[in-house]
């Protein structure tokens, strides 16, 4: 019992990176019905940045928070920019050419980020803090996972706030009900699709600041199977649901870590994909989704 709460534990730290990834996934679709499968890359950039930041002025907690604020920054223009010259075009388009299209943004910053000078195709070290071991109740807790947790249940407190008590959180959740009905009312629809990418991209810039710092080594393909699995989870909690996609990351990233702690790290992929199949079988809507009707 003691070994399946240590497990518990690593868990969570995983499971909050999902979180925050998913939360990126399942806002955007929320607004726009669009899957950006380019977030995952977001976070890849995100990471960059702070590798940079971290690498010029050294690891503490004051120039963590810089790191913090400048990648999540940079990947929240970014975001905008992608939203404006690649998705805002093919708002009107059917739903495959979009899909394409976050594809192909996708590969785009992938490879873009190969053969750009500051970056390039060799992994670096990413330099993040001394890993010391606490002991909590008995158990033992990295300095990076209590800076995941941390970090991450401060970012969903404020993005919930946001979403529920901001005049633009109001406006977001009148867009994803009825987007006409929005802009009858007065609503910018886009200035708030613009704002949700912002946010979306800013949750994964942190996400890959975190996940650097647990796993300190990053490459331009980092972001493909972290921004696949956090899909996983906003699919499992229902994707469009913020509390939704803050359960299925927690889910998965538990799962994935007993599976690893006392399967096989070698099933810890199939487990993941595995539930995608199962959730969608079961209830394609999601545990915290649900069923809508459209007119034909």
């Amino acid at each position: 019992m003691r070994e399946v709460v240590q497990q518990l534990i690593n868990g969570l730290s995983l499971g909050f990176v999902y979180a925050l990834i998913a939360l990126g996934y399942t806002m955007v679709y929320g607004i726009v019905k669009l899957i950006n499968f380019a977030h995952g890359d977001i976070l890849m950039v995100g990471a960059f940045a702070g590798y940079y930041v971290l690498g010029r002025f050294g690891v503490s907690p004051v120039t963590m928070i810089i790191a913090f604020i400048i990648s999540m920054a940079i990947c929240a223009l970014l975001g905008v920019i992608i939203e404006r010259l690649c998705y805002k075009p093919l708002r009107n388009s059917p739903k495959i050419a979009v899909l394409i299209t976050a594809i192909g943004v996708s590969i785009l910053l992938e490879n873009g980020a190969r053969v750009l000078p500051f970056m390039g195709p060799n992994p670096k070290q990413f330099p993040t803090f001394k890993n010391s071991i606490h002991i909590i109740f008995g158990y033992t807790v990295s300095t990076v996972q209590i800076l995941v947790i941390v970090v991450s249940v401060v970012l969903m407190l404020l993005l919930t706030y946001i979403v529920k008590y901001t005049k633009m959180g109001k406006a977001m959740r009148a867009v994803s009900y009825d987007m006409k009905a929005a802009l009858l009312m007065g609503i910018n629809v886009d200035r708030v699709i613009s704002f949700t990418f912002a946010i979306g991209a800013a949750l994964g810039a942190a996400a890959g600041v975190l996940f650097a710092s647990s796993y300190p080594q990053i490459e331009p393909y980092m972001g493909f199977m972290p921004g696949l699995k956090a899909f996983v989870a906003a699919v499992l909690g229902g994707i469009g649901s913020i509390p939704g996609a803050m359960f299925g990351g927690v889910f998965l990233g538990v799962a994935e870590t007993l599976t690893k702690g006392f399967i096989s790290s070698e099933l810890a992929d199939a487990v993941s994909f595995g539930i995608l199949i199962i959730i969608l079988v079961v209830k394609p809507t999601g545990l915290f989704g649900k069923n809508t009707r459209e007119k034909v």
